[in-house]
């Protein structure tokens, strides 16, 4: 009988500790725990962005140093472009060494809304998500959540897997109807590495682009036509002029939802140049964009895209671009 007892003792120990680990609480507060006590953290990965019929994919490189340095380079993998997002004491930028050239931002990036390559990011989704849910199964801790992504409305929740260690493994992000339109898979990841010094210094990561090739100057493509319009709105008028660099495409729509869009050479310059910009930035199908309550503006194969309307919001704005972006733009 005591034999009994004491056999009894230890499986309830052992089911109670297992389930104790495996618990939603338990994990969570590990999770933070870890992030927490990290001085900083990298990660490599895959994202995939679907669009349609088509997926575009990346190479994603985070690092970040406590406090409040960023630095996330992503390569699209079908013509290399390369982007960095960097933020330090003096700013946010997006860095474009193709295009020789940089915006800076006065912004609160990444902060207050969901961010699929940012460990924090995905910790306070999980938070911030009173109706989360939680399995363990595989030998794998999986959250499922909401996400925030205001200039997106289509995103509508995801769901995070983290490896038997408590490492992030994958992150996938769906619509409303369930199919998936955002994915991350991670190939490595490190918590509390040493940078170099001036890691995160915007002139020490302008050298490591010395040997980028510039874009080729481009002509406008009379393709350029958003699939997606909005219902009520048509297009009233369309010319090309000729500008120092190339052509100019100006495009009116006109009705229920007016906007104009241009797109343009984009302008290489000789030397690189910081351009103060207003917005915050944001992550289209095949590049980073600067968006505003009214206005977004990205790059792509060449061309510099501007859209504006009055009466349209982030989301609309997002949708009409993403729908430009499928469509070659080159000739």
């Amino acid at each position: 009988m005591k034999n009994f007892l004491k056999i009894f003792f230890l499986i309830s120990i052992f089911l109670l500790g297992g389930c104790s680990i495996k618990s939603a609480d338990n994990v969570l507060e590990k999770l933070e725990k870890k992030l927490k006590n990290a001085n900083s953290y990298y990660l490599e990965g895959t994202m995939e962005i679907m669009n349609h019929e088509d997926t575009y994919t990346y190479s994603v490189k985070v690092s970040y140093q406590k406090q409040d340095y960023y630095r996330i380079e992503l390569v699209n993998t079908l013509n290399n472009h390369e982007q960095v997002i960097l933020r330090n004491d003096d700013g946010v930028y997006v860095v474009t060494p193709s295009l020789n050239k940089s915006f800076k931002f006065q912004s609160d990036w990444p902060y207050d809304n969901s961010q699929i390559y940012l460990l924090e990011a995905l910790i306070n989704d999980i938070e911030s998500d009173s109706d989360y849910k939680f399995v363990y199964e595989d030998d794998k801790f999986i959250f499922k959540t909401k996400v925030d992504y205001p200039n997106n409305k289509m995103l509508n929740h995801q769901k995070i897997v983290f490896d038997n260690d408590m490492d992030l493994e994958k992150v996938l992000v769906f619509d409303s109807n369930d199919v998936v339109r955002m994915e991350l898979v991670i190939k490595d990841i490190e918590y509390s590495p040493t940078f170099k010094n001036n890691y995160f210094d915007l002139n020490n990561l302008i050298k490591t682009f010395d040997e980028v090739e510039v874009v080729e100057s481009s002509k406008i493509d009379d393709s350029i036509f958003p699939l997606f319009v909005p219902s009520g709105t048509k297009l009233q008028n369309s010319e090309i002029i000729e500008t120092d660099v190339g052509e100019r495409l100006i495009m009116t729509f006109d009705g229920d939802k007016p906007f104009l869009l241009v797109g343009e050479t984009a302008d290489v310059m000789d030397e690189f140049t910081i351009i103060p910009t207003y917005g915050e930035p944001y992550m289209l199908i095949d590049t980073l964009g600067v968006v505003t309550d009214n206005s977004l503006s990205w790059n792509s194969n060449g061309i510099d895209y501007y859209l504006v309307s009055d009466v349209m919001g982030k989301d609309e704005l997002v949708e009409i671009a993403r729908s430009i972006s499928s469509i070659p733009a080159l000739k």
